[in-house]
């Protein structure tokens, strides 16, 4: 089978939400950084017209955006499935997939997390602590809606891992670097012991920040 390439950076939890997919299939793939500053010039632009990650390159074919690429992926690869063949099941996985996009990134993990993450550790900056205030209302919706739709389940879709949880956990797992995780996860133990299940997996040891970032070296 041609070779899968993901270009990502390092701790983006859509890029990560890839590899993880991958690493379900027990496919292997390479792993190219975007260099810092890459993002909206050559030759990532003409890869991805917004300028974002991740991206995956597959025996010439380019797919943007985490949703496309990773049920790309549960075709290509239909072993083990990753998408429920019951049409109520598959329904709840795409909605918790959309309420990740829309809901958990936007307004949560785009303000909080960067807040907190990526101006200190990459631009130097101080985090706006009035944005992150301003962000916290949505974050405890998000959680609430989050925990009813997960509630006794083991995974989102019910007994088997999806893309769902793989995108989600993703998401979740950079919050939890932050203090807001603590208050935000405070009523929520079902997300978390779900977190837990999702974190003793073999695609997500196999995808923390410093093991892509030595791929990313090796690349």
């Amino acid at each position: 089978m041609a070779e899968f390439i993901v270009h990502s950076i390092p701790g983006s939890p859509f890029g990560r939400a890839v590899v993880a997919t991958l690493e379900e299939k027990a496919t292997p793939y390479r792993f190219l950084p975007v260099p810092p500053g890459g993002l909206r010039s050559e030759p990532h632009i003409l890869r991805h017209p917004f300028g974002r990650v991740p991206v995956l390159e597959h025996d010439g074919f380019l797919v943007y955006e985490t949703q496309a690429i990773v049920r790309y992926l549960d075709r290509v690869l239909p072993a083990p499935p990753l998408t429920p063949s019951d049409p109520r099941a598959a329904a709840r996985m795409d909605q918790a997939m959309n309420a990740s996009d829309w809901y958990l990134f936007q307004g949560v993990g785009n303000v909080i997390g960067f807040q907190r993450i990526v101006a200190p550790r990459v631009l130097g900056l101080a985090p706006d602590e009035a944005a992150i205030a301003a962000a916290m209302p949505k974050a405890r919706a998000v959680f609430d809606a989050l925990g009813r739709m997960l509630g006794s389940q083991r995974f989102f879709a019910g007994d088997g891992v999806t893309l769902a949880d793989l995108m989600i956990a993703s998401h979740l797992q950079f919050l939890t670097m932050t203090p807001e995780w603590t208050v935000l996860s405070a009523d929520h133990h079902n997300l978390v012991d779900w977190l837990g299940r999702i974190n003793e997996r073999h695609s997500f040891k196999a995808t923390t920040t410093e093991k892509l970032a030595a791929l990313a070296r090796a690349a």
